[in-house]
């Protein structure tokens, strides 16, 4: 039985297959049209899906839609009549958009595909929901959803148990937790749908000055953790714009202008911002908790990349553990929709055994073979050396101890937003210049923005505060353990915003935030074994079970997914080597890089 999982057309399209219940493939189209958050129909991810699997679309007994698009037309119809007459402008361009493209899935889906078969639909947030429980670990357990908006749903919360999601709660639009936090990612100038991940990082910069401002005014929370908005300050439901007028007047000032410095009121906010998401979050996981005296949490939707809330979740709420689906966005919903035809559609049998999860590392997406990898590199060529595994991963410590920044291009492309050490870029983490040098000359992106470390998972709690818990998918923080810790002066507790940027808080200052937390992966043998030998290389050579890990990619560019990719990006970066499967490139060999200039203005101001 053949399921591809299909979605599309809002950010992050994306295509998924699963055979006889097993996830083969997943991948995002914008990793091969080369367009961040391409939303358009996934024809590349599908014919990779199909590609890898070693069939073709006649071999699919089941396409599966992630949402349904009638209710969300329903949705889209009811909320313009009742704004009316305001809202006239953007009604126009939905409803062209509409009439030609998203009211006609089905016959699209048949079209794109050349395909004659059943096609189906599931509800958003039941996408979201089966992406989190079918793949996690547990036989049952709560499960969390919680994003922009689906249909009318933009929280929802039930119980999984065996192959069977039972929804319990929801909110509906305009409520919603995640439009609550892109509207501020519009209003402190970073761009919806791919910014707030910024917020979350300028957040510890700031003072949560504004917490009670928005309580006040902005959002009515019950002690269940369910909410109201204010409609009268945001614009998103009918306008071209997330916050009106009266934001403005209430935080004394138009939004910041993208591109345009930083300033402290910025920080205050997304500070502000983040404090009142975790204690909304918290709230509900308490509530489920109550409600269901389950142990385990499974989590999904655009907020549970969260990780700074999921981190508190796991150390503050009443749950023995969660698990976060790897691609909980919309790009996920592709996932869940196969996986929710498989298990609740067709009602297959599901075990879980507690400890693995299905997502396979969330390794879903292409690999390149060493054959492959020297096809290219003389079509470019471009110098290499080969490399057998007994010294590759020496040699490659070696560079990176000596303060080299390697981009590292191994196995299958991940799935879902993070690079997880195939698809990454690394450095050593006790460089205290390492975070700066990264960001400033290989990502071209905002000095503020933290990295990530990958740890051996075996020695993760030498390093983190994670109490024997795994994170291998980067998606919760952990402070840095005690002993590694370094405690700041008077003076140095006394700065503010962005100049306590550069302040050495421990002995792995590259990956250590400004409140001494860090966003997690653990790396283990049996999952990464490639990624977790190189780590263990790094500690044979410096005694440091740790690497700055960040995505194999520029600003506003996905993460790469082609050997090809990887050299264009170690080319137009100051990246000093690439390994590419087991042949490593040095960039002093590398013939002069020629370039037009537009290639990195677009970077420096999209």
């Amino acid at each position: 039985m053949n399921i591809l999982g299909i979605s599309c057309f809002y950010h992050d399209s994306a295509a998924a297959l699963i055979v006889d219940g097993k996830i083969v493939a997943a991948a995002q189209e914008e990793r091969f049209t080369r367009k961040k958050h391409d939303e358009r129909f996934p024809e590349h991810a599908v014919a990779y899906c199909l590609t890898e699997a070693g069939i073709t679309i006649d071999d699919i007994d089941i396409v599966t839609f992630y949402d349904k698009p009638f209710l969300k037309f329903e949705r889209l119809l009811e909320t313009y009549l009742d704004y009316a007459p305001i809202g006239v402008a953007s009604f126009v361009k939905a409803m062209s958009v509409w009439l030609k493209q998203k009211l006609w899935i089905p016959q699209m889906i048949k079209d794109e595909l050349g395909y004659a078969g059943k096609i189906l639909f599931t509800e958003h947030h039941q996408s979201h929901a089966a992406s989190a429980f079918f793949p996690s670990p547990f036989q049952e357990a709560a499960v969390l959803t919680v994003d922009g908006v689906g249909e009318w749903a933009t929280t929802t919360w039930g119980v999984g148990k065996g192959n069977v999601l039972e929804f319990k709660e929801e909110i509906h639009f305009p409520h919603s937790l995640g439009l609550f936090y892109s509207a501020f990612t519009y209003y402190t100038g970073f761009k919806v749908n791919s910014g707030e991940y910024k917020v979350m990082g300028l957040a510890p910069y700031g003072e949560p000055k504004y917490v009670d401002l928005m309580y006040k005014h902005l959002i009515d929370v019950k002690e269940d953790g369910s909410f109201k908005l204010n409609m009268e300050y945001f614009n998103y439901p009918v306008g071209l714009t997330m916050t009106n007028r009266k934001l403005d007047v209430l935080f004394g000032g138009p939004a910041r202008k993208p591109e345009s410095p930083l300033t402290q009121k910025e920080m205050d906010i997304a500070a502000s911002l983040q404090v009142v998401t975790e204690e909304i979050i918290l709230k509900i996981a308490r509530h489920i908790h109550k409600e269901t005296g389950m142990t385990k949490l499974c989590l999904a939707g655009g907020v549970a990349l969260n990780c700074v809330a999921n981190g508190r979740i796991l150390r503050e709420g009443p749950f023995d553990e969660i698990w976060v689906e790897p691609a909980s966005g919309d790009a996920g919903g592709a996932l869940g929709a196969a996986l929710s035809t498989w298990y609740e559609y067709l009602g297959n049998p599901r075990t879980a055994d507690g400890v693995h999860d299905q997502m396979r590392g969330a390794y879903l997406g292409p690999e390149f073979s060493n054959e492959e990898i020297k096809t290219m590199l003389d079509e470019l060529n471009a110098p290499s050396v080969f490399a057998s595994d007994a010294k590759l991963y020496d040699t490659v410590a070696s560079y990176l101890e000596h303060g080299a920044v390697v981009g590292w291009f191994q196995g299958r492309m991940e799935f879902g937003p993070r690079a997880l050490g195939d698809r990454s870029i690394l450095g050593d983490p006790r460089n205290q210049e390492m975070q700066s040098k990264m960001n400033v000359k290989i990502k071209f992106r905002e000095s503020f923005r933290p990295f990530a470390p990958s740890v051996l998972r075996e020695k993760a709690d030498e390093y983190f505060e994670l109490d024997g818990h795994s994170s291998p998918y980067m998606l919760q923080t952990a402070y840095v353990a005690k002993g590694r810790r370094r405690e700041m002066s008077e003076e140095e507790k006394k700065l503010w915003g962005i100049a306590k940027l550069n302040i050495v808080r421990s002995d792995l200052p590259a990956i250590t935030h400004v409140d001494y937390s860090a966003r997690v992966q653990t790396v283990s043998a049996d999952v990464s074994p490639r990624y977790h030998a190189l780590l263990s290389a790094f500690e044979k050579r410096t005694g440091c079970a740790a690497l700055v890990n960040t995505s194999f990619n520029v600003r506003s560019e996905p993460i790469v997914c082609t050997p090809r990719d990887a050299f264009l990006c170690f080319m137009r970066t100051d990246m000093d080597y690439l390994v590419l499967g087991n042949y490593i490139l040095d960039k002093k060999m590398q013939s002069e890089w020629k370039e037009s200039l537009d290639w990195k203005s677009k970077y420096e101001l999209d």
